[in-house]
């Protein structure tokens, strides 16, 4: 038996999101939903094996979204293959916009749970990608998707950042054929990305 203590994951149970007004697909509406779920006392870490396999409870998931737009006013996204190797086998080799990961208690230390989503959120960004651009930040809206099996037990909070250059490489080796692609030719691929890059990138750009 391994020695090494499982990774325990913020989490909130799937009633308190659903009390807040339930939604399939995406929210812009970050005022009514972010503040009431990072401030319920309602709020745990859970084991992650456990909550990977119980839609009661939605794990919180930032999801980084990178847009730059050229000289030519052509608006391009960051987007990138899901290789074989850690991450959520559930979504190998499809193709995503979207940076990020769990909440865990890796990230306890921050103290309020708004200062520990923040802190995540940068570990999950500084683990799988190199920023060497200046950009802003804003939050945009929540992703909840119960049509799939990983959608049942995860909750996306979509954040936009808007960068004045290419230069966003992955660190990861499972981030592949990475790079910015214009936002019209990714409309007409999005067969081939997971269900949360299709919802967002039909939501903020469709």
């Amino acid at each position: 038996m391994s020695t090494v203590a499982e990774e325990c994951v913020l989490v909130i149970p799937t009633s308190e999101f659903h009390a807040l007004g339930h939604f399939q697909g995406f929210s812009p509406d970050v005022d009514t939903y972010l503040p009431a779920l990072l401030n319920s006392d309602q709020i745990s870490y859970r084991p992650r094996g456990e909550m990977e396999q119980d839609p009661s409870f939605k794990q919180l998931i930032p999801y980084v979204l990178f847009r730059y737009v050229d000289s030519a006013g052509t608006p391009r996204l960051f987007q990138y293959t899901r290789g074989g190797g850690g991450g959520e086998e559930r979504l190998r080799a499809k193709r995503s916009v979207g940076i990020g990961g769990h909440i865990s208690t890796l990230d306890a230390a921050a103290g309020t749970t708004h200062d520990v989503y923040r802190e995540g959120m940068q570990r999950e960004l500084d683990e799988e990608v190199m920023i060497e651009a200046g950009f802003t930040e804003k939050c945009v809206g929540l992703i909840n998707d119960d049509q799939t099996p990983v959608g049942q037990v995860h909750l996306g909070i979509v954040h936009l950042y808007e960068v004045d250059s290419l230069n966003v490489h992955p660190r990861e080796e499972d981030i592949v054929n990475a790079g910015f692609q214009p936002i019209d030719e990714l409309l007409t691929e999005l067969d081939q990305f997971e269900a949360w890059s299709e919802i967002v990138v039909k939501a903020l750009f469709g």
